[in-house]
């Protein structure tokens, strides 16, 4: 770590620093992740931490309900649903007297740093409890309560929030705590549903949650490729009945066996009248006598264990969160911690509740477009998609191109593939080409394994894993001259490769190959798909959430498995060849002690060290507060190729031999399963809206390089790589990506990831030194909401 570095997080002391966290509103899948980063990263500082049980009601009720935590408290809180620290709303804190209350109980504890984890109301009743602070204190003052050197001692409150709320309605951030759990428990029904509606040939009209925010249907819809979306941010216009149930009558003609119709709570049409999925049944029903049935999701959406990208986002903001409170100063204005594509930020709270205020305000005065704008980037993305997805129109309506654009998958499987599939197929096709699947990688392209496919060929694609089409590890090296041949014969214009670093290589050679073979001068452009998440030039990679999610299940499984017995230690091996993302964000997301990684070289002093760190904490945590399973085991990650010596095997046998009356061992190997099953909504939805994006930029590039008759394109710019920067999707010509490529070990010379392992760490109670350096600093919304065309498709 930086010299630097180093001396600025030595001054962020927290010693005689109190900190309270209390959460409020609704419950949120990921709350107690974020509880669980603060009360360790603040207990990590030299703080003391508080829980507030009950939210605003237990500030105001004071007594048991402020209780100081432990390091222990939090421990196996990670996979809970809910709030553990409970949850309640307080009428008698939005009063005057009420405050005067909570303040008095804070202050008998010494606590002068708040961190909230709740929605806009919690959060705008945080800042005004802060601005009436020292008014609250004259008074507690004035009536005896306190004596001078309480006040002075608490002279100032310090507020840092979180989102939680499974709406995702809070402008600032890309997405708050449990929207994604809630998203896996939209999708896990509608996968249920399809299979009974598929049987019966019915529709089934699903009532999702959002309040007045239609994010959750809109991403549910674009996830499960629904037939019709209503949203409170894009109410239909007149005449929406017929033009609804015409699109069913084609469906059903084109047979297919089921509709899927999903409706956000908070649905109107353009006149401010509400949508009930009733109101649709009886619709359908009566003029197209479909059997249709209605299914209201309700709560069930708030429940369960939170998915592997909340653990993640809330553990990360809960350190965020104990950063910023150490920083705050007099004069620093109450923030928020965001999420902005994939780094923690932080943001003046007020404004923040502002522009979500303004949201409501422009759909009262029916500004819908102005509505969804405020929503923010990535909202806009999704609507954007989602319309280019759901506007089939009739052959004489769509542009001719005469253009034929192909598109594959290379590499191993990833869940989320054919949901790419499926969006470049349709976008193409309403984009006027002539779309082409090739089955089997390379491999199939050379033997002509080539067909034209068209919209109704992948119907039903989004919730399907693995590769439809097929897909092999082959390079196109040994036979180019054949895969050149295939594309005269033909007449391919354009090559759209979805996958892995396979992929990324073939790409590589194909455009290596543009003087030799005239046929590869068409635009071409590649789509990251991987579990590995190991490709340069993009942050993420279709795949890569759901192996997260395996990753996460398979240990709360063996947790539960473990459950009343001795104490015990799991060595859990994960996918990635040589690359360490999987082994350090699944570590993170199952609250991992250990991650071994090749990207972080560790020797036999550092297996040893592991291995003494968990026997101490083994005989000093055999009762912990808040034992939701009584699970006493603990979980050590190692990637599959991290040292060629130190195995699996001998990790196993060294920790099982040195805890020797302490603890046993175990070992998974979790293998291929990494790789199977449904895609996860994160999945479905980005591998659909950046093949969309691919293809957009395929008709661009065919449209600019179509001269004297024919398509000709060889500049270094028509063979890119389509990866996720931060929060903005970007090409990148591959030949420019070379020298970011470790070719030996297949990985990105640079990961941003393993900014996230002393994160880790320090939960893990290690004594390690968080990198913050690119923590972040106090900014203005608008800054961190570019308008530039490619920004942010963060889900």
């Amino acid at each position: 770590m930086r010299q630097d570095t180093r001396k600025f997080f030595e001054n962020l002391s927290g010693a005689g620093k109190s900190i309270a966290v209390l959460t409020s509103g609704g419950d949120a899948q990921g709350m107690n992740a974020a509880v669980r980063a603060v009360v360790r990263m603040g207990i990590y500082v030299g703080a003391k931490v508080y829980f507030i049980h009950e939210g605003y009601q237990g500030m105001v009720d004071g007594g048991d309900n402020i209780k100081e935590a432990t390091w222990e408290s939090v421990s196996s809180m990670l996979q809970v649903g809910g709030t553990v620290i409970g949850s309640a709303r307080c009428k008698e804190f939005r009063t005057h007297e009420g405050r005067l209350k909570a303040a008095h109980n804070l202050v008998q504890h010494g606590i002068t740093n708040l961190c909230v984890i709740g929605g806009d109301g919690s959060l705008t009743g945080a800042n005004l409890f802060r601005e009436e602070w020292s008014g609250l204190l004259d008074e507690l003052l004035q009536q005896g309560l306190i004596n001078e050197e309480a006040a002075r001692s608490n002279s100032e409150l310090h507020i840092v929030g979180m989102v939680g709320s499974i709406d995702n309605d809070f402008c600032g951030t890309d997405m708050t705590i449990g929207t994604d759990s809630a998203l896996h428990r939209i999708i896990e029904v509608v996968d249920a549903i399809m299979t009974t509606a598929q049987s019966h040939q019915r529709t089934f009209v699903l009532e999702v949650m959002g309040r007045h925010c239609g994010y959750l249907a809109l991403v549910s819809a674009l996830a499960c490729g629904a037939d019709w979306v209503f949203i409170p941010e894009m109410p239909p216009e007149d005449g929406w009945e017929d033009n609804m149930c015409q699109k069913l009558s084609e469906n059903r003609a084109d047979k297919k066996r089921l509709n899927i119709i999903i409706v956000a709570e908070g649905a109107i049409d353009c006149h401010n009248k509400a949508i009930t999925p009733d109101y649709i049944k009886d619709l359908v029903v009566r003029n197209l006598g479909f059997d249709t049935r209605v299914t209201i999701l309700g709560h069930v959406q708030r429940g369960g264990t939170p998915s592997a990208f909340d653990r993640i986002l809330a553990s990360r903001m809960g350190v965020e969160a104990v950063l910023a409170l150490l920083e705050a100063s007099a004069n620093t204005p109450a923030c928020v911690v965001s999420l902005v594509g994939n780094q923690a930020v932080r943001l003046p709270l007020m404004e923040c509740v502002q522009m979500t205020q303004e949201v409501q305000k422009a759909m009262d005065e029916k500004k819908f477009d102005e509505a969804v704008r405020l929503r923010g980037r990535s909202f806009e993305n999704n609507l954007t998609t989602y319309r280019l997805l759901s506007n089939r129109k009739a052959d004489s309506e769509l542009p001719n191109s005469s253009f034929n654009v192909a598109v594959m998958n290379v590499g191993a499987p990833a869940a989320g593939m054919n949901a790419a599939v499926r969006s470049a197929v349709r976008v193409g096709i309403t984009e006027g080409h002539k779309m082409f699947a090739v089955s089997d990688g390379f491999e199939g392209f050379y033997k002509g394994q080539i067909r034209e496919i068209k919209w109704g060929d992948v119907g039903g694609w989004t919730g399907q894993g693995g590769s439809l089409l097929g897909t092999k590890r082959t390079l196109p090296g040994k036979h180019l001259d054949k895969i050149a041949e295939q594309m005269r014969v033909h007449n391919i214009n354009a090559l759209l490769v979805i996958g892995g670093f396979e992929a990324y290589v073939g790409l590589l050679e194909l455009s290596a190959s543009r003087e030799k073979y005239h046929e590869f001068c068409v635009p071409m452009v590649m789509v990251p798909a991987t579990v590995s998440n190991n490709i340069p030039g993009s942050d993420l990679s279709i795949g890569s959430d759901t192996a997260l999610n395996a990753i996460t299940d398979t240990c709360d499984r063996i947790k539960q498995s473990a459950s009343g017995t001795k104490r015990r230690v799991f060595i859990i091996e994960t996918m990635g060849g040589y690359c360490g993302y999987l082994a350090t964000v699944g570590g993170l997301a199952a609250g991992a002690d250990t991650v071994y990684i090749y990207e972080e070289p560790f020797d036999i002093r550092d297996l040893q060290a592991n291995v003494q760190h968990l026997t101490e904490k083994m005989k000093t945590t055999i009762q912990r507060g808040l034992v939701l399973s009584g699970f006493n085991g603990n979980v050590c990650f190692r990637n599959e190729n991290s040292n060629e010596n130190f195995t699996t095997d001998f990790i196993y046998q060294l920790y099982t031999e040195e805890g020797r009356g302490v603890f046993d061992c175990r070992k998974n190997i979790l293998g291929h399963m990494q790789q199977g099953g449904a895609p996860s909504p994160f999945d479905r939805n980005f591998g659909t809206k950046i093949s969309a994006k691919a293809i957009q930029w395929i008709t661009r590039t065919l449209k600019d390089s179509f001269k004297g008759g024919r398509v000709f394109a060889n500049s270094e710019d028509t063979a890119c790589l389509l990866g996720m920067r931060r929060r903005a999707l970007v090409f990148q010509p591959v030949s420019q990506l070379r020298d970011e490529t470790d070719f030996v070990h297949r990985i990105p010379k640079e990961q941003w990831w393993l900014k996230l392992r002393p994160l880790m760490k320090i939960l893990a109670k290690y004594k390690t030194s968080y990198d913050v350096s690119d923590s972040g600093q106090l900014e203005h919304v608008t800054r961190v909401r570019p308008k530039e065309s490619n920004t942010s498709s963060a889900i």
